[in-house]
């Protein structure tokens, strides 16, 4: 069988996956170098291409946004650990993938576990593994460059957590900045922030959540069309786009969430 890989949006487990297949599947991938939120659409020549060629395509992490008739989806390898294939148990993409090369143990390094960790619990995953604070400042800083956070965002970051506000369990951020990366790493007590049991981050057009696996898992019950991972049931994050009533659903979500 060959598999043709289609990568999903950027952050540090994507380039990860991209430095595996350079290596071992070179010639054997297809990258447009998408952001966070990716559909399969923008690989629908390349993935079509591939089926007529008897290959199996392997989608990483993209949503699959297709029209169903358009191909036999048994035919189609998709990796992913987002959504309903998130979880403590459930292999990450950059685990996936690994498997799919066929790859000795030994070629799986402490690096690549350390950015497994991170993808799947954040912090709290890198932690688990004994990640020194250098580690994790490390790839902290890593992800969040992959994914296109720059120095105004940190620094929009600094300013919008001085501002931030209560409301019983949960603490509210707002920011005019379009990622929530910055903001959730500043306020972690690992990075030297003041730490917080359920976090809202309010941004220009998307809501996210970061907190405890029973408020992830509500909200994804409770708001079709969202996004949700982590390291269910335990911990994990939430998000939706919010462009269309947002302070209609802000209310919603702080009535849950406090």
């Amino acid at each position: 069988m060959k598999f043709r890989f289609l990568l999903g949006g950027r952050d540090l487990e994507m380039i990860e996956i991209r430095r595996l297949l350079q290596v071992h599947a070179q010639g054997c991938f297809h990258d447009r170098r998408l952001a966070w939120g990716a559909a399969l659409s923008a690989y629908r020549e390349e993935l079509l291409d591939a089926l007529r060629r008897g290959d199996t395509p392997v989608s990483i992490e993209l949503a699959d946004d297709l029209p169903l008739e358009l191909f036999d989806r048994g035919r189609m390898v998709v990796v992913d650990h987002h959504g309903p294939l998130a979880g403590h148990d459930k292999p990450t993409s950059i685990e996936q993938v690994f498997g799919l090369l066929g790859l000795p143990a030994e070629a799986w390094t402490r690096h690549l576990a350390l950015v497994a960790a991170n993808d799947r619990a954040h912090v709290a995953g890198m932690r688990a593994l004994g990640a020194t604070p250098a580690e994790i400042a490390e790839i902290r800083a890593a992800d969040r460059a992959a994914q296109g956070v720059g120095d105004a965002d940190e620094a929009e970051a600094v300013q919008a957590i001085g501002a931030r506000r209560q409301e019983g369990r949960l603490t509210i951020v707002e920011t005019r900045s379009r990622t929530s990366s910055a903001i959730a790493d500043r306020m972690l007590p690992e990075m030297g922030g003041p730490g917080f049991e359920r976090l809202l981050v309010v941004m220009p057009d998307t809501l996210a959540v970061f907190g405890d696996g029973i408020a992830v898992d509500a909200l994804a019950h409770a708001f079709p069309g969202s996004w949700w991972g982590g390291d269910l049931p335990f911990a994990g994050y939430w998000g939706m786009q919010a462009s269309v009533q947002r302070d209609s659903l802000l209310h919603k979500l702080v009535a849950k969430l406090r």
